[in-house]
């Protein structure tokens, strides 16, 4: 058995299957960046605080507690990537009117702009390129991505019942 229980054959199969997800994640993500060039990737910001401000300009008036959770990190590590981007001009803090304690972030006007249009384009590029899938690679795509996304909540979970432990 190996060190996860499984039998040699299942380990192999589980190691091809982990590298054919990760290498097509990852492939995918460099390749959209490329054709449709990548929002926040500029000199000075992290690849935290890319990723980051992408999240706040796809869901403006999210709190520092959601974000954290979206993205899989610690509150206090995303509270100071909110420090860094209110510093760079690049997010506004208010507080929730509902709840004075929980801090609502969105990206400034100009901010704003630059993710829009890039999500924009990266939406475009994307779908030209599903138009050329048939129909039936275009309902494996969605089977694939629910269990994608079947397994990201696993992942979550099994974090949450460690305490989020890392």
């Amino acid at each position: 058995m190996s060190e996860t229980g499984r039998g040699n054959a299942e380990s192999d199969d589980y190691a091809e299957l982990m590298t054919l997800l990760f290498g097509s994640m990852g492939r995918l993500r460099r390749q959209v960046g490329r054709l449709a060039g990548r929002s926040f990737d500029e000199p000075g910001l992290s690849g935290a605080q890319s990723e980051f401000l992408r999240l706040v300009g796809r869901r403006p008036g999210i709190s520092v507690k959601e974000a954290a959770g979206e993205l899989g990190s610690a509150a206090n590590s995303v509270s100071t990537l909110v420090t860094e981007s209110v510093r760079a001009g690049l997010v506004v803090r208010e507080p929730d009117p509902r709840d004075r304690r929980t801090m609502r972030l969105s990206l400034t006007p100009d901010a704003q702009r630059i993710a829009d249009e890039t999500r924009r384009h990266r939406h475009a590029v994307v779908a030209e390129a599903l138009d050329q899938l048939t129909e039936t690679e275009r309902a494996q795509l969605r089977s694939g991505l629910a269990a994608m996304t079947r397994l990201t909540d696993l992942l979550h979970e099994r974090e949450h019942s460690r305490g989020g432990d890392r």
